[in-house]
């Protein structure tokens, strides 16, 4: 029986999205293009706690305090190849890694887990051996070389001599493996050949599709170098795919797209938004994350119902926020948005109203910034440094922002940049700036008409209606996908990669798991540039 999600996805796409203007083509073969500089990419804090908590076992508490994300481009993917560990980073990881061992040392079940040694018949040195080489086996994402397991076993019976405690020792070696640039950097150099080595590919697929460490089935894999061969990566793609971890993949994806993060340190006045609550930030983003999970990977659907879909997924306060019956009345539900509410898909998501606005107001501006970099990946010039961005305050005579931004771009050198996306940003004015609908403003009608590249809308319902049907809409995430992947910034050259992932996205229904699937298939994902 088809599931209620799918069900409405269907109905609610032969409503909301036109027949095909044409057919969409065949890729073609793969674009062939200079691939960019080896680089080392350090781990983000999502997938450090991942790869502790699968390291240790669950249960533990994490510092609060360690070396924050830095997005480039847009991406904390791309800002982790491209920035290196702080001094104080370095002393925060090393007072982590103890921290976390400590916890874990009194937990027995997780200790008897993952060091087996220590209830068999084994001598010391030969449980220092074991447990270095097959702990450091998946903390480091490779076999550890024999000069290595040398020296981090002398390390463990070192400190255990001195300390008179053997769990010391194993403390202090399990540490050093934590603290390791081979644990907290992702290598892919590819030694000098010019594609990544299986073990390297092992890493970029495990963190791509479930932001975590490889597993066994993956290690072994790039052991018996399966990973080299397309029917190989294929098994362990689909075998990945198939796997519940690809839920906390793809969800840290779109996180890192849309910067989801923000809204754990949103701020609302609640004088002005009486809607604001302490948990609204985490409402929001799992409101997000559930309609990308239902249209991405459960009922693998047009990509475009991101933007169109007339379901949602929300609890008791969102329900409340948008006005409508709430679905459950504890965790969240499914709920459908008839058009007579003016709200569907992602850009009537309180989660990403809210954080395109300002802390007592909305923000054409900011919310035009989102539609023409996130969703179409158009550039956007920076601001002149002495520009005065104030806008008029609300009167008689200019009660609604539609008419502040109209005297605001009487100035020429506001004009240039603002005139490119605040008529989009006021397409989403009937939505206050925490997301709640208003037909108002200033006791003013709101005029939410506009067009983006030449094409008309009469508010945020048709608005997103013309986003999805935009031409630069598939290949923005296109580019998402590639730089997410690969840790760099799209350059020049590999534009028409960008646009045969693209067009394979269109060729296969619009399934972003199919573009995945083409992407990690294809050559460009595992090669990588000579040194410099």
């Amino acid at each position: 029986m088809a599931s209620f999600w799918s069900t409405i996805l269907f109905v609610s796409a032969c409503k909301t999205l036109p027949d095909e203007q044409f057919s969409p083509v065949p890729p073609g073969p793969e674009p062939v293009f200079e691939s960019s500089d080896p680089r080392l990419r350090r781990l983000t804090t999502s997938q450090y706690r991942n790869a502790i908590r699968t390291l240790l076992g669950g249960g533990l508490l994490f510092p609060s305090n360690l070396e924050p994300d830095v997005t480039v481009g847009g991406l904390q993917e791309v800002g982790a190849s491209v920035t290196s560990i702080s001094a104080t980073g370095v002393v925060r990881y090393e007072e982590a890694s103890y921290s976390l061992l400590e916890q874990f040392f009194t937990d027995e079940e997780s200790v008897q887990k993952v060091i087996p040694c220590l209830e068999q018949s084994t001598s010391e040195a030969d449980c220092a051996t074991e447990t270095v080489t097959n702990f450091g086996r998946f903390a480091w994402r490779r076999p550890l070389s024999e000069t290595e397991i040398t020296l981090l076993s002398d390390l463990i019976l070192s400190v255990s001599e001195q300390s008179g405690d053997f769990m010391i020792g194993l403390e202090f070696g399990m540490a050093a493996i934590l603290q390791s640039p081979h644990f907290l950097y992702r290598s892919e150099y590819g030694q000098g050949t010019g594609t990544l080595t299986d073990y390297e590919m092992a890493s970029r697929l495990s963190f791509l599709l479930w932001n975590n460490i490889p597993d066994e089935p993956l290690l072994t894999a790039a052991q018996r170098g399966e990973l080299s061969t397309f029917e190989g990566l294929s098994l362990q793609l689909e075998r990945m795919l198939e796997d519940p971890r690809i839920i906390q993949g793809i969800n840290q994806m779109f996180i890192d797209f849309f910067e989801l993060y923000k809204l754990d340190d949103l701020v609302k006045d609640p004088f002005v938004f009486n809607h604001s609550h302490p948990d609204f930030g985490f409402s929001a983003r799992e409101e997000i994350l559930y309609g990308i999970y239902h249209i991405v990977l459960k009922d693998d659907a047009d990509f475009r119902e991101l933007l169109t879909s007339q379901i949602t997924t929300v609890d008791l306060r969102l329900a409340a926020l948008y006005d409508i019956p709430a679905p459950r009345l504890d965790g969240f539900g499914n709920v459908f948005l008839p058009e007579s509410s003016g709200r569907r898909g992602l850009l009537g998501k309180a989660g990403i109203l809210a954080l395109h606005s300002h802390a007592t107001s909305t923000s054409a501006t900011l919310r035009g910034i989102f539609i023409r970099r996130k969703l179409l990946c158009q550039e956007i010039l920076p601001a002149p440094a002495d520009v005065n961005a104030s806008l008029p305050e609300a009167d008689a005579s200019l009660p609604t922002l539609r008419e502040r931004i109209a005297i605001h771009l009487e100035d020429e050198s506001c004009a240039g940049c603002h005139d490119f996306v605040d008529p989009i940003g006021l397409g989403l004015e009937n939505f206050d700036g925490i997301g709640r609908w208003r037909t108002t403003e200033n006791d003013a009608k709101i005029d939410a008409s506009g067009s983006l590249d030449g094409v008309d809308f009469n508010n945020a319902w048709e608005l997103a209606a013309v986003i999805s049907e935009h031409p630069d809409f598939g290949g923005c995430f296109a580019q998402h996908l590639f730089e997410y992947s690969t840790g760099h910034a799209l350059q020049p050259e590999e534009e028409d990669y960008k646009k045969w992932l693209a067009t394979s996205l269109a060729y296969d229904d619009w399934s972003f798991l199919e573009m995945i699937r083409t992407m990690v298939l294809s050559d460009s994902f595992r090669k990588v540039g000579a040194a410099r």
